[in-house]
């Protein structure tokens, strides 16, 4: 009887904390219909009224890690003239591995938290917005990153030298911005593809080294 009465704790002890989870990511995904102006009405088909398992699941741009709980994996919405800063409620999606905003109009700073709001991030595009202010270099804490796409916005300063940690990185765009200083040094990959993409750029982009030329590295 005892052994019964444990368990029963142990249920009611673990409820609260797997609720939490999935109310996490509810919270989630309205903070971001919230928080960004959304002229076209392509957020508007999120409706939070239906509390059913998963439901979340099939929002557009929405992909959950299976259709059985509310876990969002990815959140893609390019191309929905979306407008605003990138939310922060996107915290509490932290299980999410992809996050595309690109081609949108989203503007001001890209958060130096993030990788600690989405530390499993694989895949970030925000290219083609009007994000605006340093690289941050806390996306060097987004250790399993493989694209890194930031292409198209007014990004100012110097590529941080702290981005040679990402050992996975595969795709790195930075192209169309305006950035300015040196290549940083880093990894003898990067390293190496930066001398590579300077040979294909002239020998003006050689003297110089200037990170504005030499804007995508690809390993």
């Amino acid at each position: 009887m005892k052994t019964r009465g444990q368990l029963l704790l142990l249920i009611l002890y673990l409820l609260p904390s797997s609720a939490l989870v999935v109310e996490d990511d509810v919270k989630c995904l309205k903070g971001v219909q919230e928080s960004l102006f959304n002229p076209k009405g392509s957020l508007s088909s999120w409706t939070f009224e239906n509390t059913s398992v998963g439901f979340i699941c099939s929002f557009s741009g929405v992909s959950c890690w299976n259709d059985r709980e509310n876990r969002v994996i990815r959140l893609q919405l390019p191309s929905m003239s979306l407008s605003g800063q990138i939310p922060s409620s996107l915290q509490f999606c932290s299980s999410m591995s992809n996050l595309d905003l690109s081609s949108n109009s989203l503007s001001g700073p890209i958060p130096s938290s993030i990788c600690d709001w989405l530390p499993y991030l694989v895949t970030l595009d925000l290219s083609t917005n009007s994000l605006s202010g340093p690289i941050p270099h806390e996306l060097s804490n987004c250790k399993y990153l493989n694209t890194l796409t930031l292409d198209g916005n007014s990004l100012s300063g110097a590529i941080p030298s702290s981005l040679s940690a990402l050992k996975r990185l595969k795709s790195f765009t930075v192209a169309s911005n305006k950035l300015s200083g040196s290549i940083p040094p880093s990894s003898p990959a990067w390293v190496s593809t930066a001398l590579r993409l300077m040979a294909t750029l002239g020998s003006a982009a050689r003297r110089s080294g200037n990170a504005e030329e030499v804007s995508e590295h690809r390993m």
